[in-house]
């Protein structure tokens, strides 16, 4: 048998799991899927089940369990913050060897343990998934045990870290902070401010560039008088709601033109920063190529500023750039660490790693509910033609097929489909599906092989990574940002054949080569895993049809009184169904 090892990121957020056999990684998924907690950080025990059965191991088969960081670097980083490791509430989250002692007791295991630096398992999972034979490695996030930013170098199967900032200082800590002043969430309402900055202008800019110094190098420094998050109760002091002139947003209110300026100024700020140190990591590594790793990398559209304005001729960023993929970059640094060879990883083309259903699971979970459906069973080609009808005549779709994404974004396994052309689609989708504000955008999922006609493209897109101009000679309301932009998912037959079906139908029906394509959940709860999950979904939300593998079961041929109940129904339902099923039984 081969080299197992699993990967894990845990106890902070968004924790999840992968497994890696001989270097090529086989399954990965996150925690919160399972337990539909958002961004639980809990130890990844589903997702680790899910691995082992996906490849058919038991724990006794694994060589090694690589964890993401270092537990005692951190706790002594949390210390010099001034936290009171005997406080009860936190004695548990400060523990150094909880994680060691969770991965014996929760999830059975008497193995190997490798420990790996939290911004080296960020940067391994961008380089060692790139493709690239070499590469500028920048990560970029709040913090891991000390640092906030790291500099690096990739070359074959070694990644050198050449710099990195320590925290306090902090570019993602600095976001986080305008994200909680702006009455968002901190570590999940970043992107709402990207969504949101298209409406403002950068007048602000000139006072958020005061909260930090740029320095030589790599370096910079906060400002620490405008922020209280060492110790504090918020992420913000007082000096900063003076120097911005006005209070804080409280959440769910109004968004005044005020906080959109803050928004953009903070975007443009960003900006500012990130394009001056990959300018500097080009003239250290004078390499063509860059990857990303961390939240930060997450902001698509600071992406899209590097890769038009900054020095390097490729980028690659890893596609679940937050700490969940840190599982997939220990997990690659163990193998290295064990083997002495690279994974030897082609660039990363999908990642469709999770779950998945067949055709006779599904029809099981349909007949235990009574719904209405049409039955499509071995026959794709007349599935996709009725579903890409549903979508011409302007009905919102839920879209349930093959294995899960691994990572924050919906890409056509687990997505919410519609027309972009419809100008109402935007606001009806934001208000009576995904539940959320009505400035945030939705993405186009285009033709690969259509990608120039309509978007200012100059390479594939398949992550959703990068926004850029929509240059289309189509009219694309429902997915045209307030400033032109878009944040484009290509799609190709070579990584999900069925949805590039789809598309192509669409096009064929239409003339429009591109469908709306957004996350299969409502705000505030993870993206849909099981069918159950898809259901329900769909019965409390004003979807339209569910695409549910070969079977379509659309909402005005269920009475709404029969909707009702089965909602009440399906946990009942999904018990029975993952006792008699052999592969989830975990879920």
């Amino acid at each position: 048998m081969g080299l197992n090892i699993i990967g894990i990121s845990a106890l902070y957020h968004d924790s999840a799991c992968c497994l890696l056999q001989d270097g090529v990684l086989v399954a990965a998924a996150e925690e919160e899927r399972f337990t539909r907690i958002k961004h639980d950080p809990s130890m990844p025990v589903h997702a680790l089940r899910y691995c082992l059965e996906t490849a058919g191991l038991s724990i006794t088969d694994i060589d090694c369990i690589a964890y993401y960081e270092f537990p005692e670097t951190k706790l002594a980083r949390q210390l010099w913050s001034g936290y009171d490791i005997e406080q009860p509430d936190l004695k548990k989250r400060l523990d150094p060897t909880r994680p060691e002692r969770e991965i014996r007791e929760l999830l059975g295991y008497h193995g190997r343990i490798e420990y790996v630096g939290h911004h080296l398992s960020h940067a391994a999972s961008s380089f060692y998934f790139s493709g690239f034979q070499e590469s500028a490695i920048m990560t970029v996030d709040g913090v891991g045990e000390w640092a906030t930013t790291t500099y690096g170098y990739g070359k074959d199967h070694e990644v050198t870290m050449l710099e990195q900032v320590n925290f306090p200082d902090s570019i993602g800590l600095l976001y986080s902070a305008i994200t909680s002043y702006l009455g968002f969430k901190v570590n999940s309402g970043e992107y709402k401010v990207m969504g949101l900055a298209p409406y403002g202008k950068p007048i602000y800019a000139e006072q958020l560039r005061q909260l930090i110094t740029l320095k030589e190098k790599g370096q910079y420094e906060l400002d620490l008088s405008y922020f209280d998050f060492i110790s504090g109760n918020k992420m913000y002091s007082d000096k900063l709601i003076e120097l911005l002139g006005q209070p804080p947003r409280k959440p769910e209110t109004e968004i005044s033109q005020f906080y959109k300026d803050i928004s953009r100024s903070l975007q443009l700020v960003l900006e500012e920063i990130l394009l001056e140190k990959v300018n500097y990591l080009y003239e250290v590594t004078k390499s063509d190529n860059l990857c990303l790793a961390g939240g930060v990398a997450l902001n698509c559209v600071a992406n899209g500023k590097i890769k038009e304005q900054g020095p390097f001729k490729n980028l690659f960023v890893q596609p679940a750039a937050n700490d969940a993929g840190c599982a997939l970059g220990a997990a690659a640094v163990a193998h290295t660490r064990l083997s002495g060879q690279s994974i030897g990883q082609k660039q990363m083309e999908h990642v469709y790693l999770g779950a998945e259903y067949s055709n006779s699971e599904i029809r099981r979970v349909l007949e235990a509910t009574s719904l209405n459906y049409e039955d499509y069973d071995g026959d794709n080609d007349k599935l996709i033609e009725r579903t890409a009808s549903l979508i011409a005549h302007g009905k919102v779709i839920g879209w349930f097929q093959g294995r899960m994404e691994f990572g924050p974004r919906a890409l056509g396994a687990r997505s919410i489909l519609a027309d972009p052309r419809d100008p109402k689609m935007r606001d009806l989708i934001n208000a009576m599906v995904k539940k959320r504000e009505g400035f945030r955008p939705f993405a186009p999922a285009v033709l690969e092989e259509k990608m120039l006609e309509h978007f200012a493209l100059d390479a594939p897109s398949p992550f959703m990574l990068r926004t850029c101009q929509v240059v289309s000679p189509l009219d694309l309301p429902a997915i045209t940002h307030v400033d032109g932009s878009a944040r484009v998912q290509t799609v190709s037959d070579k990584t999900h054949p069925l949805f590039t079906a789809l598309i192509r139908e669409f096009d064929k029906q239409t003339g429009c080569p591109i469908v709306l394509n957004t996350s299969f959940n409502v705000r505030g709860e993870p993206i849909v895993m099981t069918p159950y999950d898809a259901i329900a979904c769909f019965i409390t939300t004003q979807i339209d049809c569910l695409v549910l593998g070969n079977f379509v079961i659309e909402r005005s041929k269920n009475s709404l009184a029969m909707l009702k109940v089965i909602v009440n129904n399906l946990n009942e339902i999904e018990k029975s169904y993952a006792v008699s099923d052999s592969l989830y039984t975990f879920i």
